[in-house]
């Protein structure tokens, strides 16, 4: 599961890299895309790392369950 969140992260670092590269380029579609993605995905990571009403994370609670 980490290694999941760890590629997640590296995702989101290049769609960013990516939307500024190619909104250089003078394309506007694409980054926006591209920055949409990041952000949804951001989302994603921010709800999975997140502590839930003073408990653990949703990532400790599936470290849990594999123990």
């Amino acid at each position: 599961m980490d290694t999941v969140l760890s590629l997640l992260v590296l995702l989101t670092v290049a769609l960013v890299a990516g939307a500024v590269f190619f909104w250089r380029r003078g394309e506007r579609k694409r980054p926006a895309l591209m920055l949409v993605m990041a952000v949804l995905i951001a989302a994603d990571l921010a709800v999975w790392l997140t502590p839930v009403a003073g408990g653990p994370s949703m990532i400790a609670l599936a470290h849990q369950d594999q123990e």
